[in-house]
Parts: C-alpha cells; structure tokens; sequence
C-alpha cells in the first residue's frame, strides 16, 4: 500500500491501480477496509484509475488512542487526498459509512472534483426519531443508539455481529443464531480492530444528517440498495432515489445490506455502463 500523511499528521494507506481518463474512488463501510472493494478495483482497472483506501482508524494499521475518527476528519483527508494526487475526473463509490463519507465530503467540499458518484445501502441520517422513520431497522431512535454505544464499550465485536443480526434480515439473525462459519470469521475479525477508535466513530455517523445535502448533489447519482438489507426498507430507497437528483435507482434481489457482494458481476457491469454514461 502507499501512504500519505494527512494534515493532522495521521497516515492513510491506499492502494492505486490501473489508469484511465476517470478515477473511481472506493469507499468502505464501517469496521471494513479496502479489501472489501479489492475483487471490484481489479477488474474495473482495466478501463479505470482505481484507488481504494483504508479510512483513518480501519484496517490493521497502528493508530494513535487520540486519532480523531469524525465523519468530518475523513472527507477532509478525502479531499486532501484527491489534491495530493491531482485527481478531478472522480467517481465517488461509497458502501454504507463509504456512502455517508462521500455525502459529509459534498457537503464540506462541494463535488466540484466529481464526475460522479454511487450509493450502496445507506440512509442519509441513521438515527430515527417521529419524524424520520427511514433510518436504522426503521426504528433505531437515538436512546437505542446510546444503548448500542455502551454495548460497544462492553464487547465491540459481539455488539456490531448483533447489529447485523438483529435485522430486517431473516437469513442474518438465523446465521448468528447458528453461531455459522460466517459469523465467526466476522467475529474474529472484529476482535482484531481498533475497537475503541471505531466506537467514537459510530458515534460521529449517528449525528449526521445528510438529507440536506442530497438536493445539492449535481453530478450523476448511482443508487444501488439490497432488497433484503438489515437496516433499510424500500421506503428509505424511493426517499433517496426522490431526493438525489438525476439518480438512478437500482435494487439488487435477494441481497442484504452489502448488495454488491451478492451480486459481484452484475454490479461490475452496471458500473461500467454507468461510467461510459459521464
């Protein structure tokens, strides 16, 4: 991996790969690295520049205990890192926290850089309220939202495999309950993280607000959302798709919160032929 060092000093690792006239920028979700868009990243470098980066306090790198882990931190070290490697044709490609990234990065440096950009899976505000029913589980108020933050605290890889069990999704909560291969590798790899920088950071996605941000978006929007997600329901699908302008919305059958795994090919080829639209 390459590094560079960020303006308060914190080194971000990424990889580069491949060249073309666009840079797709991959953008993982939370407790996620880069590895989760590295199957993705080499094919599309046939065609493509392809960076994929760890965010500050993701993959198994030596952080500081007092690393900043803000929402706002990581789309300031985006756009520091788009500069320091003078990229302006960039499509945003952003999973879950990857999504919300992309959104704070619009908000605080506008997406003057961007030839486009794509959402997988994610609500641009988590926490629900009388109001807004479409974030977490659809019902994920910000007392249950505490509650999980000292769930964290106590056992952070059991608290995040609860999260993902404990869904719209009967196959994930069937899984955990089998204690399967699959939630053990996961649990194993949680116990590997940084677990205390990653709880402030679910604290600062839990504050966000994007659905301001969503109207200003001027580039060409990719909406790709699992019909089976853990978190989110359709409802929160057709608010996004209403909201983004010249979006396109798509939804993945039988696929949970992470769509694109469960259908690698296909969405490879609906982002190469969103591409050759910009």
């Amino acid at each position: 991996m390459e590094q560079f060092h960020a303006s308060d000093n914190t080194e971000i690792n990424y990889i580069s790969m491949g060249a073309g006239e666009l840079c797709l920028v991959f953008l993982h979700g939370w407790t996620a690295s880069s590895r989760e868009w590295l199957p993705f990243a080499a094919e599309l470098s046939e065609r493509h520049q392809v960076i994929c980066w760890d965010a500050r306090g993701h993959g198994f790198h030596v952080y500081r205990s007092q690393t900043e882990m803000t929402l706002a931190r990581m789309a300031d070290d985006l756009e520091e890192l788009l500069a320091h490697l003078e990229l302006t044709n960039v499509v945003l490609i952003g999973h879950s926290m990857g999504a919300l990234t992309a959104w704070e990065y619009i908000r605080r440096h506008s997406d003057a850089r961007l030839k486009g950009l794509c959402i997988v899976d994610q609500s641009p505000k988590l926490v629900t309220d009388d109001e807004w029913r479409n974030g977490v589980y659809s019902e994920f108020n910000a007392t249950k939202n505490q509650t999980f933050l000292k769930r964290l605290e106590e056992d952070f890889a059991e608290a995040v495999l609860e999260l993902i069990a404990f869904g719209h999704n009967r196959r994930s909560r069937e899984n955990y309950e089998a204690n399967s291969r699959g939630f053990q590798q996961m649990r194993d790899h949680l116990h590997k993280l940084h677990g205390s920088l990653l709880t402030r950071c679910w604290d600062s996605i839990t504050q966000q607000d994007y659905r301001p941000v969503l109207p200003s978006i001027q580039c060409p929007t990719l909406l790709v959302y699992g019909d089976e997600s853990q978190f989110y329901s359709a409802d929160l699908q057709a608010y996004v798709h209403q909201h983004t302008p010249n979006s396109q919305l798509l939804i993945y059958p039988d696929s949970d919160h992470s769509p694109h795994l469960w259908h690698r090919e296909r969405f490879i080829y609906d982002l190469n032929r969103y591409t050759e639209s910009l």
